[in-house]
């Protein structure tokens, strides 16, 4: 059994951890506020953004610069996967890791060839582990709101290697924030453009487009192609700290069990070691008689 000593230092060492986990969620649920406000409010915008590169695909499917609309048979894939850079949140990783490892394998079993753009140090250290996948770049540090600067590099990338007929599919794998207890993987298809499951409503599909299809396809699609990345990026931020918050709660909590543990273990020790002394006591008084 441990001595009383080292008891006391095992609870000033919980009480130490006890105090970073504490100040980690409260570090964590200032941050989520911030990215909660910023990852809810464009959300209507990133559907109205789908919903009018469905209807762009629907009038104008050949669009003569890039083919951004054109789809083809897929024979390499381009993922884009969003994770921490810090870790510390959970199954926040876990979740992302796991759906872009399940990704891959269906790729292999499919034949087609995958590559792979990682944001956040978590998702690039695992895709590093992966054989026969290309890591074509990586991006860490990403802003919790982040510029136009920090998404364009990403979006020229992927819209470049989808017009040479790099790539023939681009997908991104990031957590979407459904609430502070609820977040769930998804994947969404970027490009082709167009081609993500969204119902289109009657408005939508009558609306009439000035001056021209063809105009708006040059101008718009790369805006609304951005604004889907810049929405998962969002989402993706809101979900880290609402699992890391939850997470480092959950820490504090059970080091403050532990604590108790200790506390009661430390205490019955000091009073077996008084009643042995006791009894020390009694029986030298007994022996002197």
């Amino acid at each position: 059994m441990p001595s009383r000593q080292q008891i006391k230092q095992r609870i000033g060492s919980v009480k130490n951890t006890k105090q970073i986990t504490r100040a980690m969620q409260l570090v964590a649920a200032s941050k989520l506020k911030r990215a909660q406000d910023a990852a809810v409010g464009p959300t209507q915008y990133a559907v109205l953004a789908r919903e009018i590169l469905t209807r762009l695909r629907h009038v104008a499917a050949h669009d003569s610069e890039l083919g951004l609309f054109t789809e083809r048979p897929v024979k390499t894939r381009l993922l884009i996967v969003i994770a921490s850079d810090l870790g510390l949140a959970g199954a926040y990783d876990s979740n992302v890791l796991r759906r872009m490892i399940e990704e891959i394998k269906a790729d292999r079993d499919a034949g087609i060839k995958t590559e792979v753009i990682t944001i956040g140090r978590k998702a690039a250290h695992a895709a590093s582990h992966i054989s026969g996948v290309e890591v074509e770049a990586t991006y860490q540090e990403i802003a919790d709101k982040p510029s136009a600067d920090s998404i364009r590099p990403i979006l020229f990338s992927i819209i470049g290697k989808f017009a040479d007929h790099s790539v023939d599919a681009v997908d991104i794998i990031y957590t979407h924030f459904l609430s502070t207890i609820t977040q769930k993987v998804a994947v969404q298809r970027l490009l082709p453009a167009g081609f993500q499951e969204v119902e289109l409503p009657g408005s939508a599909i009558e609306a009439d487009i000035e001056p021209s299809a063809e105009l708006l396809v040059r101008v718009a699609t790369e805006r609304l192609i951005e604004s889907q990345i810049y929405q998962a990026l969002l989402d993706a931020k809101a979900s880290e700290h609402s699992s890391r918050m939850l997470a480092m709660k959950s820490a504090t909590d059970n080091a403050s069990d532990l604590i108790d543990d200790l506390t009661l273990v430390f205490n019955n020790a000091r009073q077996a070691a008084i009643t042995q002394e006791l009894a020390e006591i009694t029986g030298g008084a007994e022996a002197m008689k």
